[in-house]
């Protein structure tokens, strides 16, 4: 992808999760330059995201900023994967408050999968609910420092 159009594209905000980037979501999945014209190619954390309308006009706008012509494409190609999240992506997820996803190679069932407390980094942690406020996010319990708190759901 190209290296100028991904650093614009990384002041345009997940609306649900600020501290995130598009491009750290991993929702940004492909960019192409040809004269002024980018396309850019945007994949859906889970299929009827309510934010994607929103998601697409920020990376068209932002775009025209700087003196491109935006085409934005919501594609099912490829499928969304927590795996996507950047490493920088993560590390702000948890600085947020909000346990980042474990690669998805290392868990066969969310119930059995030990995550680490975001506050206090204890590992004494329970799933209370995998529904959290929005279908990426489990609701998890912290017996360390008496504390719920939310993790990005491997996906």
């Amino acid at each position: 992808m190209n290296e100028q159009i991904l650093h614009i594209l990384e002041t345009v905000r997940d609306p649900e999760i600020p501290v995130l980037s598009l491009v750290d979501l991993g929702v940004i999945t492909a960019v192409t330059v040809e004269g002024n014209t980018v396309l850019v190619k945007m994949t859906p954390t889970f299929v009827g995201c309510p934010a994607m309308d929103y998601m697409k006009a920020e990376v068209e706008t932002v775009l025209q900023q700087q003196g491109y012509e935006p085409r934005v494409e919501i594609t099912f190609e490829k499928p969304w994967s927590s795996d996507l999240i950047s490493e920088k992506g993560k590390a702000a997820l948890k600085k947020y408050g909000l346990a980042p996803p474990p690669d998805s190679t290392l868990f066969t069932d969310l119930e059995i999968l030990e995550t680490a407390c975001p506050r206090c980094n204890g590992t004494h942690t329970e799933l209370k609910t995998p529904f959290g406020p929005t279908l990426c996010r489990a609701i998890y319990y912290c017996h360390t420092c008496k504390e719920a708190f939310e993790q990005f759901k491997p996906i």
